[in-house]
């Protein structure tokens, strides 16, 4: 019954900006860690972002997209975003959100091992 589907991806030149949306359902946001992980041809998954709120709003951001991106959630809406402005080519890549059932990650740290449920995945490209 867990899902979680992300949309939002696309086109854009270097120096834009992109929303992305992931939708989540079956589970609560009160409770669930929420992360973004992008994953560029030829590499690993790596993560980006995460965000909690289960003991007060915590959020995390890799230091590539630190100042660049911005997570936020909607909990009535089970609905978690990511903000990305001042695209870099760098930056292209699938991006995928993910839920920690535990709820306990997203302690400085987004790690891949720690996520249960995964999306399907947007493609972000950032070509000029």
């Amino acid at each position: 019954q867990v899902q979680l589907v992300e949309s939002g991806g696309g086109l854009v030149q270097p120096g834009g900006s992109l929303r992305l949306s992931c939708a989540v359902s079956g589970f609560t946001l009160d409770y669930y860690a929420i992360g973004w992980f992008r994953q560029a041809p030829g590499k690993e998954r790596e993560g980006v972002s995460c965000i909690r709120s289960s003991d007060g709003i915590s959020t995390y951001y890799v230091d590539s997209v630190k100042g660049r991106f911005t997570i936020s959630r909607d909990n009535a809406k089970n609905t978690v975003y990511l903000q990305m402005n001042s695209l870099k080519p760098e930056d292209t890549a699938v991006y995928y959100c993910a839920a920690d059932a535990y709820g306990s990650s997203c302690h400085m740290r987004v790690r891949v091992d720690e996520y249960d449920y995964w999306g399907q995945g947007t493609q972000v490209t950032v070509s000029s």
